[in-house]
């Protein structure tokens, strides 16, 4: 679900960022920080962006039918109060 890429990239940067002393370590926290990204992210309820876009545009027809039938609803108790 997630790009791990993208993560192994966050872990990267993160392990860059500790101070020169930690050089040694640099390798086993960036493989620590990428595990606990993962970890962490995966807990999380996301959708993908493809099921993110397939449930926009469900909702934009509904949205559609919705104004129709509003104006249509619209337009019979109009005729109903002329009658």
């Amino acid at each position: 679900m997630f790009d791990t890429k993208a993560i192994d990239d966050i872990a990267s940067r993160l392990s860059s960022a500790m101070p020169p002393g930690l050089n040694e370590f640099k390798e086993e926290m960036e493989k620590n920080f990428s595990a606990v990204l993962q970890s962490v992210l995966g807990k999380l309820d996301l959708v993908t962006r493809e099921e993110f876009e397939v449930q926009k545009a469900v909702l934009e027809k509904t949205r559609s039918k919705l104004e129709t039938l509003e104006a249509k609803v619209a337009e019979l108790e109009q005729q109903q109060n002329q009658d």
